[in-house]
């Protein structure tokens, strides 16, 4: 079996499964974020008409972070917020993460610095880059509110029609200033947005064996934009490295691997010795083009940050292009860390104040600017270059604007000269 396979054997109690069967997994980890507030809803509505407040099958299992809408930018986001922490602490959810500058941030990095998310097991959340997870091991997708409520009440998830698998074979050494958003760029243009409609994509590869952690929560995030259920790194010595050196895990992890004879739908192979830095252009993130190809495009907003690129290691590569010099006159800079963690260590480090010196706009660890919905709206006619997701019309607040994607090195480089910049020109 595949990797994905032998997970939702497992979690379903029976010995085998292929592409096509339909099972019911225990689940291991339930996520939500603001939209616990719709989830609640809908759990409620299970059992309305009974005489007893509804439980959670294990309040030990379900994580809440908020992190779209933080702080609260309407009285309607405040009440709802003030609703789930009530039901939080009835419950006594204990993976709940309130807006704090020491435990808050996006829910997709407070997961794993916090060792919530553990290889072979199945996570589910009500947010599509819920595939994010993927990078330790676990099988981790995204559920709609509805399938939210009856995992709360059940602990299972209903009806999973078990997904075929691509592998994704990649050999070969980064080149200075290219990393793991421009390959997850890369595959995406070569697969197209559907190309993995409804599968797992599975790396493997000596370039993912050597990669952090980090690097391969940026593959699995995105793995989501080639219309994936799932991206998925098998579990290895970084995994086991990074849970128990950052994120405090002590206990055995069970490293779970793929069957040797596994089969998979398709095998692609890159090499990413030959990859330059990628560029996803308005309005899709499979319009992928190398930045030699639009490199002096003006920008009016660059945006560093996000579950895709917020981590110490990318406000690192950031901060180094940055430091000491301006951003373009006619630039908005925008930086916001992935989570109150990474926001103290990079203060700690001196990144974010080599970034308020060189003029940019240091934010507090959430989504807002990602989706438009709270903070960095862009105007009319203006153009974003952003270490995002997603770049759909309409994505960063504005459908009369456009959204282009690139990595730190990129977005750093781009923003002291004001056009889409390729950072090897001056280094």
């Amino acid at each position: 079996m595949t990797l994905a396979e032998k997970i939702l054997a497992r979690a379903s109690g029976v010995p085998y499964v292929k592409p096509g069967d339909v099972v019911e997994p225990r689940v291991d980890l339930a996520m939500s974020h603001e939209n616990a507030a719709l989830v609640l809803h809908q759990f409620h509505e299970i059992f309305k008409g009974l005489a007893f407040e509804p439980q959670l099958w294990d309040p030990s299992k379900v994580a809440i972070i908020f992190d779209h809408r933080v702080p609260a930018e309407s009285p309607k986001t405040a009440s709802n917020q003030k609703r789930v922490r009530e039901f939080a602490s009835w419950q006594a959810i204990s993976k709940f993460h309130d807006i704090r500058g020491d435990t808050g941030g996006i829910c997709h990095q407070v997961l794993p610095e916090n060792g919530y998310v553990r290889p072979g097991q199945v996570v589910v959340g009500t947010d599509s880059h819920t595939t994010s997870h993927g990078a330790l091991g676990a099988l981790a997708f995204g559920i709609g509110a509805t399938e939210m409520a009856s995992v709360w009440s059940l602990g299972r998830a209903l009806n999973v029609e078990v997904p075929a698998t691509i592998k994704v074979v990649v050999s070969g050494k980064f080149k200075p200033f290219v990393g793991p958003k421009d390959l997850i760029l890369h595959l995406i243009g070569k697969i197209t947005a559907q190309g993995a409609n409804f599968k797992v994509l599975e790396f493997h590869g000596p370039t993912i064996r050597t990669m952090s952690t980090s690097g391969r929560l940026v593959l699995c995030n995105m793995s989501v934009e080639a219309g994936a259920t799932a991206g998925i790194v098998p579990a290895d010595a970084e995994t086991a490295r990074y849970l128990k050196e950052e994120a405090g895990v002590t206990e055995a992890l069970d490293l779970v691997s793929p069957d040797a004879d596994a089969t998979y739908e398709a095998v692609i192979e890159i090499d990413a010795s030959g990859l330059e830095p990628q560029i996803a252009c308005p309005h899709t993130v499979d319009n992928v083009k190398p930045i030699t190809a639009v490199a002096g495009k003006p920008i009016h907003q660059v945006v560093i940050g996000s579950c895709t690129n917020g981590r110490l290691d990318d406000l690192e590569v950031a901060a180094k292009i940055i430091r000491g010099k301006k951003v373009s006159s006619g630039t908005r800079m925008l930086v916001f860390p992935a989570s109150g963690r990474i926001y103290r260590q990079a203060l700690g480090k001196g990144y974010l104040g080599a970034f308020v010196q060189a003029g940019a706009v240091v934010m507090n660890p959430g989504c807002g600017p990602c989706l438009g919905v709270h903070e960095g709206a862009l105007g009319d006619g203006e153009v974003a270059l952003s270490t995002t997701n997603r770049n759909f019309k309409g994505r960063m607040g504005n459908p009369n604007s456009e959204v282009y994607l690139c990595s730190p090195a990129v977005a750093a480089a781009s923003a002291l000269k004001g056009v889409i910049t390729d950072p090897r020109e001056d280094h």
